[in-house]
């Protein structure tokens, strides 16, 4: 039996293929158009789910007729007369299965429970995000094969929303650059504006015994009307500061009410504010194990609402599942480019699913040249101040960095080694990419050839893309990216794709 799961229709759509066997497929839709968070599924890439069957079984990650509702309380009319889910996939597939519906923090949950690594008796998971139907904050306990909420808050009240609402407010792009925020809250004075946000936003701060945050306004359409006078880029700097300081204390509470409801070591962190990668080593302040699924957003629901109905644990080695570029990873000619320029571009293998580029769909950089940083950030079109991340062999991550790390660039660390300022953020933090050994990676084998050649066991690891483009997916995107940017992007030798 063949059956797909799919977001949409909103933003960031989706598409996963799930046959007897488990999932065979995911890939982000604004791959194939070319623009990114697209809402709309690509054609290209519904024929590309189809080569797996056609479906017999079709599932949505969220209740539409319930966000109608909410829709109505918030006076958002024009979305009122938004198309079903059935009638939109028959615009691309006439004969499709009428589209069962999830609701959108049980679709969160489920991708994250059931592709936990851990102990999967018995977890508790935290869906953090700006919007469901209703629902801005969720607490669920996952026992065997079930899964039960326990608690949630309710729109208005969204830290979510407020985050983006404030990334807005300092000339960034809501629900996209949130993450520019985090970054830049670096370089800002935490303490200068703290007072005056809590003041001004914050109703109640959350508690373990009650944690509901309460807002003083509802920042669902932005808040550009606060505080103009505070339009300098240091202002910029430090309200960015201040709310992931702020950010950082809301989740704390969350995280301590969670382990206050649900009895277990495990937690299983879902929705955007998962990507936080500030933030979620608080976790481990309450729990012993901590599994954040390397697509905690909405487009990861793809994978979510088949895995709420199967109700069934799945693998999740690696978040390789989308488009392949076939033949061999090209390791000697990435490492003559990085030993001879110091960067070079790769585009090979399945891309990644999720916004971390993992080595398939990646730029790449010597991180032991002080000028590198620079230059990659002018080749991607961003702030100077942006960091890189570092993939690092997994055997050597403790020699190198101090904290939190994993495979999925989900946490910050603090690097312990000089010699790699390319790779370091203005904190002195570094979000940090540990690859396994696993003989089959062709970015395990490039790593390796680069640390005997160097002894270096550390690459620069940032996404193919520039600032406001997806990532390359294709072996003609590949094409159009050295031509347009004159960075060599090796690909395989041999193969299609």
């Amino acid at each position: 039996m063949i059956t797909w799961g799919w977001t949409g229709m909103a933003h960031d759509a989706s598409l996963a293929v799930f046959n007897d066997n488990g999932l065979e497929f995911a890939a982000h839709s604004e791959r194939y158009s070319r623009i990114k968070n697209d809402r709309n599924l690509h054609p290209d890439l519904i024929t590309e789910a189809l080569e797996y069957g056609k479906p017999d079984r079709i599932y949505f990650y969220e209740k539409p007729w319930l966000k109608k509702t909410r829709q109505l309380y918030a006076g958002q009319y024009t979305l009122l007369g938004k198309e079903s889910p059935t009638t939109y996939m028959r615009k691309y597939l006439k004969d499709a299965p009428r589209c069962t519906t999830t609701s959108h923090h049980l679709s969160h949950a489920a991708a994250g429970y059931y592709t936990n690594p851990f102990d999967r008796a018995h977890a508790a998971v935290l869906v953090l995000d700006s919007i469901g139907e209703w629902d801005t904050v969720s607490i669920w306990e996952g026992k065997g094969t079930k899964l039960r909420k326990r608690w949630s808050q309710r729109y208005p009240h969204s830290v979510g929303i407020w985050y983006s609402a404030m990334t807005q407010r300092i000339g960034l792009k809501p629900q996209e650059h949130e993450y520019i925020l985090m970054g830049m809250a670096a370089i800002g004075d935490a303490d200068k504006y703290y007072d005056l946000v809590k003041q001004d936003f914050i109703k109640k701060m959350p508690s373990a015994k009650d944690p509901r945050v309460l807002f003083k306004r509802n920042c669902h359409r932005g808040c550009m009307d606060w505080r103009t006078d505070l339009n300098t880029i240091q202002d910029y700097a430090d309200i960015a500061a201040a709310t992931q300081r702020i950010y950082e204390e809301i989740f704390e509470q969350f995280v301590k009410a969670t382990a206050e409801l649900v009895d277990s070591k495990n937690l299983v962190l879902m929705g955007g504010c998962a990507l936080n990668c500030v933030a979620n080593s608080i976790a481990y302040k309450y729990f012993k194990e901590v599994w954040i699924m390397p697509n905690p957003g909405d487009a990861g629901s793809a994978i979510g609402c088949v895995l709420a109905h199967k109700q069934e644990f799945m693998e999740f080695p690696n978040a390789y599942t989308g488009h392949n570029i076939e033949g061999d990873y090209p390791v000697e000619q990435l490492l003559q480019e990085l030993l001879t320029t110091g960067i070079v571009g790769v585009a090979a293998g399945r891309a990644e699913f999720g916004p971390r580029a993992l080595g398939n769909r990646s730029l790449l950089a010597d991180p032991r040249r002080p000028e590198i940083k620079d230059r990659v950030n002018d080749i991607k079109h961003r702030e100077l101040f942006r960091p890189f991340a570092p993939a690092i062999l997994a055997e050597y991550a403790k020699d190198y960095f101090e904290g939190r790390t994993g495979p999925f660039m989900q946490y910050t660390s603090t690097c312990t080694n000089s010699g790699l300022p390319a790779i370091v953020h203005r904190d002195g933090s570094s979000r940090v990419q540990t690859v396994p050994i696993d003989q089959s990676m062709g970015f395990r084998k490039l790593l390796e050839r680069w640390h005997a050649e160097t002894g270096c066991p550390v690459l620069l690891n940032t996404s193919l893309n520039i600032k406001g483009e997806p990532l390359v997916n294709t072996r003609e995107d590949a094409t159009r990216w050295t031509e347009k940017y004159g960075v060599k992007i090796c690909l395989p030798e041999s193969g299609d794709g």
